[in-house]
């Protein structure tokens, strides 16, 4: 039966200025009675690599035994993890339209980590108020600080 210690709430974002450009991503996260906070940058990537990265450092960062329920403002994540790579995969790592799939280095990552681990998928609208997005976005943004 699961508690709710067993799980993890972690909000995940990326920044980018400029796209390509310095990038950021953030991930807050929420269990127990505690909150966590981590993020990153790179001088030169994309707000996609990052909103990935984000989510794929958060679920790193935190023990196996625990289940995840990951909020994202990015439809390419969310849809990416849950619909795209099912037939990303069967195709080759080829979209529908025979393109070669964008930040496919990340997506094998995210997918391989997704299929040994308890992940809830929820998608939250950016910049509408919601707490654990604002200090993701706010973590992405320091992220981009750090490189620039």
């Amino acid at each position: 039966m699961d508690t709710d210690d067993d799980w993890v709430e972690i909000y995940t974002d990326g920044a980018c200025k400029g796209n390509p450009g310095p990038g950021g991503w953030g991930a807050y996260f929420k269990f127990q009675n505690s909150e966590k906070e981590l993020f990153g940058g790179e001088i030169q990537t994309t707000n996609n690599r990052m909103e990935l990265i984000a989510v794929i450092e958060a679920i790193k960062s935190i023990s196996e035994s625990k289940k995840l329920k990951i909020f994202t403002d990015s439809k390419y994540v969310k849809n990416g993890i849950q619909d795209w790579i099912i037939n990303w995969e069967k195709n080759g790592w080829k979209t529908a339209s025979k393109k070669p799939v964008a930040n496919k280095d990340l997506w094998i990552q995210l997918n391989k980590i997704k299929n040994i681990r308890k992940i809830e998928w929820n998608w939250v609208k950016g910049h509408s108020g919601n707490l654990g997005n604002e200090k993701a976005d706010y973590l992405a943004n320091k992220g981009v600080e750090s490189v620039i």
